[in-house]
């Protein structure tokens, strides 16, 4: 086998092994088909890489298909986000359709399974239909409607599109097989009473189909020849091949459904219906909140599109449920802003460091690289002055030999700038350092050539001079849950683990060559993480998002 053979993935293989017996490459054809009743969160997007991703590699067309069957949830913000989502991602779609775009062709093809003696009207509740079900070890029973005339259900079927019916009281359900030994198959409902404005056919319906008889039919119409579902729908297969054959011309092509894992990530929850309930109950400040896992959330934080492209592929696509480590998405975004965002100072925590040998009136501007390690990133002017800020963990009046930051006696260098040396501190009435005075060799500018600069000190320190600081409100976010798994718990609340710390708002200061960065602009700001400007920045207040800290948990866990 060639290396190209093995590192296909399943789904590859199995469009391989079709093209190897006769499927055309032409009639590939592949679709991400969200229900626009959410945002898209980083579940989806291992769906958009997969789909669109075969799609580049086969050079074949994808939908993006709108799954709009149910008006009671779903919305046009839904859809707008979803397709904004997906061109930030970086993939283009052929063709944006809707199940809504089938309406009348269902419902035709409906009406023939009705004459055909394949559907039926059924006048009972869903709890009476639930016990009829049966189990998966006992068969189900038959609805005492099963057998009503074709006349009877083609009157009953018009009336309840004619909305004659209040919704509840009447389905239309497929006659396939009650003692069938998949449950899917026993009798499924096609068509419910639904009387609710749609967000594209308006009051046109109101009877709207189900999942499964939009799905494959939809698939069928728009010849999709791989319809790649997530796994919770293998079960739904010999359904989706039994309403595909009722209407198959042997002309056409097949759609072929087949299914992989979900996308699952520790420490958060990807349930549409909980990330709801998390905005509507205040608990995140909307669907692109930056502790959210949607894609705009993501995108908000910081997240780049090719970071989230990588960790798709990087965890790849299974045939089995699993839980996707959070630390391998934070590695992605690290590994991606650690080659493209520049590197810039902040100080988060501060406290006055004050050089009492630099004169008072004096300031200058060093030129500092926005990247020390790679070309192309150019640099810019950082003002420097007698009074500095650092952060307040990097100064310590006493430490042991293995603390390489500022301590009283000892010497550190700042970065770009002299190396300056601790000679005494100023507390508060608490104990607290509210002021270290220091002292600066005047020949060790960075770069400057001069022996003094090429002194070697073992820590080097970041600042921000006081006279020249742009205050920021800075966001730093942390993971949204304490528990890896907050939705396992079958006895406690998935709310029940939401960190409180998940979110701590304070503010800082940064170097004024910030002051014009524009939202979504991501910078290293040194020693601290990578961070992101907000959206909610105006010109009189910067505002960041922290991405993600420097620490790589999964670099770590991986040796």
């Amino acid at each position: 086998m060639s290396e190209e053979k093995k590192s296909l993935n399943f789904i590859e293989q199995i469009i391989e092994d079709d093209l190897a017996n006769g499927l055309s490459n032409d009639k590939l054809r592949f679709r991400f088909p969200p229900e626009p009743n959410g945002y898209l969160h980083i579940g989806h997007a291992a769906s958009i890489c997969l789909n669109f991703g075969l799609g580049l590699k086969y050079n074949a067309p994808v939908n993006l298909r709108f799954d709009d069957t149910n008006p009671a949830k779903e919305e046009q913000e839904y859809v707008d986000a979803i397709q904004q989502d997906v061109q930030w991602l970086g993939f283009q779609w052929d063709k944006v359709l809707y199940s809504s775009d089938y309406f009348q062709q269902l419902f035709d093809w409906a009406v023939e399974l009705i004459k055909e003696g394949k559907a039926y009207v059924d006048d009972q509740t869903s709890e009476e239909m639930a016990k009829q079900k049966g189990t998966p070890t006992e068969v189900g029973t038959n609805s005492p409607f099963r057998d009503r005339s074709v006349e009877e259900n083609l009157d009953l079927f018009m009336r309840m599109k004619n909305g004659e019916f209040d919704e509840g009281t009447h389905v239309l359900r497929a006659k396939i097989d009650m003692e069938h030994v998949n449950m899917h198959m026993r009798d499924p409902i096609m068509y419910r009473v639904l009387k609710k404005h749609h967000h594209r056919t308006g009051n046109d319906w109101c009877i709207y189909p189900m999942y499964d008889w939009t799905h494959g039919e939809s698939d069928y119409l728009e010849q999709i020849s791989h319809s790649i579902c997530t796994l919770e729908f293998k079960s739904h297969r010999d359904l989706y091949d039994w309403y595909v054959d009722q209407v198959y011309d042997t002309s056409l092509l097949r759609p072929k459904q087949r299914e992989f894992a979900r996308r699952n990530l520790s420490y958060t929850v990807m349930s549409k219906r909980k990330l709801l309930q998390l905005v509507e109950e205040g608990v995140v400040n909307g669907w692109d909140d930056p502790r959210m896992p949607t894609i705009s959330g993501l995108r908000r934080r910081g997240y780049t599109p090719s970071a989230i492209r990588t960790f798709s592929d990087t965890a790849g696509i299974s045939k089995r449920d699993n839980v996707t480590d959070v630390a391998l998405l934070e590695h992605c975004i690290k590994d991606d802003l650690n080659k493209t965002a520049p590197r810039v100072m902040a100080v988060l925590d501060p406290v006055k460091v004050v050089i009492t040998n630099y004169p008072e009136d004096k300031e200058e501007f060093l030129d500092a690289n926005y990247n020390d390690y790679a070309e192309g990133f150019g640099s810019r002017p950082v003002p420097f002055s007698r009074e500095i800020y650092i952060e307040k963990e990097d100064f310590r009046e006493q430490a042991n030999k293995k603390f390489f930051r500022l301590k009283l006696d000892k010497e550190v260098r700042l970065k770009n700038a002299y190396i300056i040396k601790a000679n005494s501190c100023v507390k508060d009435e608490n104990g607290e350092v509210t002021e270290i005075h220091c002292t600066y060799d005047e020949d060790s500018l960075s770069g400057s050539g001069s022996e003094a600069s090429k002194r070697k000190v073992k820590g080097t320190l970041h600042w921000v001079s006081v006279k020249h600081a742009e205050k920021a409100e800075v966001r730093v976010y942390d993971r949204l849950f304490t528990d890896e798994a907050p939705d396992g718990h079958k006895d406690k609340d998935f709310k029940e683990f939401i960190n409180p710390d998940s979110l701590n708002v304070i503010n800082a200061f940064v170097e004024p060559s910030l002051k014009d960065a524009k939202e979504l602009d991501r910078f290293q700001f040194q020693r601290l993480g990578y961070f992101c400007v907000d959206k909610d920045t105006t010109e009189s207040n910067l505002v960041f998002n922290r991405t993600v800290p420097l620490r790589d948990s999964w670099a770590k866990m991986e040796k």
